[in-house]
């Protein structure tokens, strides 16, 4: 059982940030170092959607600005929790985070796969994926990219922006506005799987699984914060999609 010290540390930006470094350190090797498929270079969608925001105000520096402010906020963060917590750390909290997000990880597919053939009924054969096979090293990049920077764009930054339009924009409470986000950007998310050469073939049955995925993954943000969530989501990528 989760001690209430573990729930609450685990939690903060000191332990949260640090935690999901790693998974932003080995997407960027390997985005590097993996040889270029056939349709060349792969990044995740979502790394791509932020960088162009960034080449949009700097041009062909936007990228190295993207990760200097990403970076640089993070670490921000975490200087202030710790100088607010007396500047220690308890290594024991990542160990148990990890086993944490290996369990969540697991779980999840029975979990929100029987959510959604309780909605649906028996799910169909698996579709072809569109576009050439992935090799298992751009798999692991995509499922490490997809832990760090869906999270990033779907849940810190797309749940809030649009929980801001809902209050400001249309004057909707804050229980009403969140949950409003909450679901739109589960549909967002959603969506996004099926954009680009990449993209899986759409379909109800698949759509409808990611969407509840989209609302697990921002209630887990929104309970045990962004380090938790974010090597969740990559974790169960890397248990589907690396052979």
């Amino acid at each position: 059982m989760l001690t209430h010290a573990y729930w609450q540390a685990s939690r903060a930006p000191r332990y949260s940030l640090l935690f999901a470094l790693p998974l932003l350190l080995c997407y960027q090797t390997l985005a590097v170092v993996v040889p270029p498929g056939p349709l060349g270079g792969v990044r995740n969608g979502a790394d791509v959607l932020l960088q162009r925001a960034f080449m949009w105000l700097a041009g062909s520096q936007g990228p190295l600005l993207f990760m200097i402010c990403l970076v640089g906020t993070g670490l921000w963060f975490v200087a202030k929790d710790m100088r607010a917590h007396g500047g220690r750390l308890s290594p024991p909290v990542f160990g148990m985070m990890l086993a944490e997000s290996v369990a969540l990880a697991l779980v999840f597919g029975i979990v929100v796969g029987g959510l959604t053939a309780a909605l649906l009924g028996t799910p169909p054969a698996l579709a072809t994926r569109i576009g050439a096979p992935l090799g298992p090293g751009t798999a692991l990049m995509l499922s490490l990219g997809a832990g760090i920077y869906e999270e990033l764009l779907f849940r810190v930054v797309l749940v809030g922006l649009l929980a801001w339009v809902a209050r400001r924009g249309f004057g909707w409470g804050p229980p009403i506005a969140g949950a409003a986000a909450t679901l739109g950007g589960a549909l967002l998310f959603a969506a996004f799987h099926y954009i680009g050469p990449y993209g899986d073939p759409l379909d109800v049955y698949s759509f409808v699984f990611r969407t509840i995925g989209g609302l697990f993954f921002s209630a887990l943000y929104l309970l045990r914060g962004f380090g938790v969530a974010a090597w969740t989501h990559a974790l169960y990528d890397v248990f589907l999609l690396v052979r």
